[in-house]
């Protein structure tokens, strides 16, 4: 405008444009990694279906919006379809696409009884749904909440480049108008001032600071959600790669929580297809391991079956009563089985002598050994908090090479024993799935969760990963480790950056143009730093894949 007004040689509009156009770049390359990040939200808002099926009392369908399915309502699913809400298969047998949770291929069969999750893909038969969660608390929905607060979360480090970059802009400005006013009142070119001082502003704009943590933590959280690893906020990516110590629940995290039948000890061969036939009647985990690892089928029927709590099943065959529990229960002894076992025990009695007994284990996780050697090669220590007995925790933790193992605890005590550590000046990641585990998952540095996990153990959690295997936990952390070394990679690059180019500004050395393009640069430098984070992804990638492809450490056990 000065040029234009005084009839310069040089109107420098088209410098204000190349200023705009190199400015309006850095901003292309933050929209373009934030537009990443909402492709894998969008990509999950996709599979949401827009409605359903709803069967009316009369028999008669309607077709219904997903957000006005109630709980309770029951939905017809054909074959091709996907399922809207959380539910119960009440009718129809089929075989659904589970990779949304479980992030495995192989379709697994549904039948009356079976509960599936939103988004999972109906592939061969005709279901029928009883919703039990509506549509905005169901799996699909808290995937994308997730995802959408991974992307928003202000992490530490993320605040301290705004606070710098807010502190920042004032300084700048003083800084530009003390070089004008040395420049014009030193120098005598008031011209040549302004255009110092344009070009100390524009070479010190903050946008390389201010893009130094976003965009590594939106190609981070890309990368993990790659992985089938769900962050809740920036700040997880922070405290993860603190992580210093990581402290196991057992069963349904470091276990499947799916018990196997290990033995069986009968006094005839036929009283195992009794104990098989008593032993459907219930709903219990061991009960139906019984039934599926014995493999009987018995014709052996019972006049009556009632299942006692804490007990075990009691029936009658004409005169004779026969119970399926546990010792004490069964053979009516008071003895329990003996605390140094690392077995669960069912036991087989008819008139209170002892038939049959039954040992189970339970079955460890995919990935459950390797990552714990994973996270020993890396310097971590890990620990087991368990509920379950000293002796069983103890067997578990000797078989995954965990290096400490506490049993009997309680959740209160859970929390006593991360708080106890954080005392120490230690970072704990706990890794739990129940609804126990939940205050200790708070408690914790850092927290994470399997996706088989109760909801107000995936709510409490900050992490949460949807394959079984447990090679999430280490991959994680290498990528959580990986993201804070590029941000202060950032840091270094964005404050060298005007340490050098601030004084070139000050000396005159540079047109506003010049200007234009290293501040440029130096944000296409920070944004080509973090996407290194992608080639890490792609070195490590095919070792997680090669290591999904067996299940070495379920054969062992």
């Amino acid at each position: 405008l000065w040029e234009t007004m005084h009839h310069g040689e040089h109107a420098w509009f088209d410098a204000s444009v190349s200023l705009l156009f190199f400015l309006l770049i850095g901003r292309a390359l933050d929209h373009v990694m934030r537009e990443k990040a909402r492709a894998a939200i969008n990509g999950l808002a996709r599979l949401a279906p827009r409605g359903a099926l709803l069967m009316m009392p009369d028999g008669s369908r309607r077709y219904v919006a997903v957000e006005e399915i109630a709980v309770g309502d029951q939905i017809s699913i054909a074959a091709g379809e996907r399922i809207p809400v959380d539910g119960m298969i009440v009718s129809g047998e089929s075989d659904v696409d589970l990779s949304i949770v479980t992030g495995e291929s192989s379709p697994v069969a549904v039948a009356a009884g079976s509960a599936v999750n939103s988004g999972a893909m109906n592939l061969t038969g005709s279901l029928v749904l009883r919703a039990t969660k509506v549509a905005r608390d169901s799996l699909l929905s808290e995937i994308i909440g997730l995802m959408e607060a991974a992307e928003g979360g202000r992490a530490r480090y993320r605040r301290v480049a705004d606070r710098a970059a807010a502190l920042y802009s004032p300084a700048v400005h003083l800084l530009a108008l003390a070089s004008f006013l040395a420049w014009g009142l030193l120098g005598g070119d008031w011209k040549q001032a302004m255009l110092v001082a344009v070009a100390v502003l524009i070479i010190t704009c903050p946008c390389a600071l201010g893009l130094a943590v976003p965009v590594v933590q939106v190609v981070a959280a890309g990368e993990l959600f790659r992985r089938g690893i769900m962050v809740k906020d920036g700040s997880v990516l922070e405290r993860l790669a603190e992580a210093d110590i990581v402290a196991f629940d057992k069963t349904g995290t470091l276990t499947m929580g799916r018990p196997r039948l290990v033995r069986a000890e009968a006094i005839d061969a036929g009283n195992t297809a009794i104990a098989s036939a008593l032993a459907a009647h219930s709903r219990h985990p061991l009960s139906q391991a019984l039934v599926r690892d014995m493999e009987t089928v018995s014709s052996f029927a019972f006049a009556r079956v009632t299942e006692i709590p804490g007990g075990g099943l009691e029936a009658r065959s004409g005169p004779d009563v026969y119970r399926l529990g546990n010792r004490a229960f069964a053979c009516g002894t008071g003895l329990t089985p003996a605390a140094d076992s690392p077995f669960s025990e069912v036991v087989l009695s008819k008139n209170g002598a002892d038939l049959a007994r039954f040992l189970f284990d339970d079955t460890l996780r995919p990935g459950a050994a390797s990552a714990v050697r994973q996270l020993a090669a890396t310097g971590l220590e890990t620990l087991m908090i368990s509920g379950d007995r000293q002796t069983v925790v103890e067997n578990t933790a000797q078989a995954l090479g965990i290096d400490k193992a506490m049993g009997a605890l309680a959740p209160k005590q859970k929390v006593e024993e991360c708080r106890k550590l954080s005392a120490e000046g230690r970072r704990v990641l706990m890794v739990g799935d129940g609804i126990n585990d939940a205050p200790a998952l708070a408690a914790a540095h850092v927290s994470m969760a399997p996706a088989t996990a109760s909801d107000i153990g995936r709510q409490a959690a900050d992490l949460v990963f949807f394959h079984e295997r447990l090679d999430a936990v280490p991959e994680a952390i290498a990528v959580a480790r990986r993201s804070a070394s590029l941000i202060r990679q950032n840091f270094a690059l964005a404050i060298g950056y005007n340490v050098l180019a601030v004084p070139i500004a000050i000396a005159g050395l540079a047109t506003p143009l010049i200007a234009a393009v290293a501040m440029s640069t130096s944000s296409i430098i920070v944004v080509t730093n973090a996407l290194r984070l992608n080639a890490f992804g792609k070195r490590t990638g095919p070792r997680t894949q090669a290591r999904a492809g067996g299940n070495p450490e379920v054969k062992a056990a």
